[in-house]
């Protein structure tokens, strides 16, 4: 302790001061920016992420529609020729249509998984940056007040 106010009483604070508000602003830009690099690498991940579901997803209801299509179109064809039976060829389509319906709401729902995603990535990133800054001031301002208190 003794060596710390020696060292205060050889030190001026306006020689001091202006050193460490550099040093700590330098350290918090450094801090925002690597934080910021990471929530956008993050945010990027997760974006394709989602988009890789929303193809997969799709290209598989494309398939089950072209299969229940196909089917559909044999039953039809099938019914017509043989039985020519309106009963199957109103279940047929019956079919088509919510196979249809499942499509459309399994695409919507992808959609929006997307989006609460990018929704979810962005308050993350706008949370963590304040959170930076925040704990940042603080570093800076508690030892800067030591200073100031330690050398009046």
């Amino acid at each position: 302790m003794a060596v710390v106010h020696w060292l205060l009483s050889k030190v001026r604070v306006e020689d001091v001061v202006p050193v460490v508000v550099v040093v700590v602003l330098v350290v918090v830009v450094l801090d925002v920016v690597v934080v910021s690099v990471v929530v956008v690498v993050v945010s990027v991940v997760v974006v394709v992420v989602s988009v890789v579901v929303v193809v997969v997803s799709v290209v598989v209801v494309i398939s089950d529609v072209l299969v229940v299509v196909a089917a559909g179109v044999v039953v039809v064809v099938s019914v017509v020729v043989v039985l020519s039976d309106v009963v199957v060829v109103v279940v047929v389509v019956v079919v088509v249509v919510v196979v249809v319906v499942v499509v459309v709401v399994v695409v919507v729902v992808a959609g929006v998984v997307v989006v609460v995603s990018v929704v979810v990535v962005l308050s993350d990133v706008v949370v963590v940056s304040v959170v930076v800054v925040v704990v940042d001031v603080v570093d800076v301002v508690v030892p800067v007040v030591v200073v100031l208190i330690m050398g009046l």
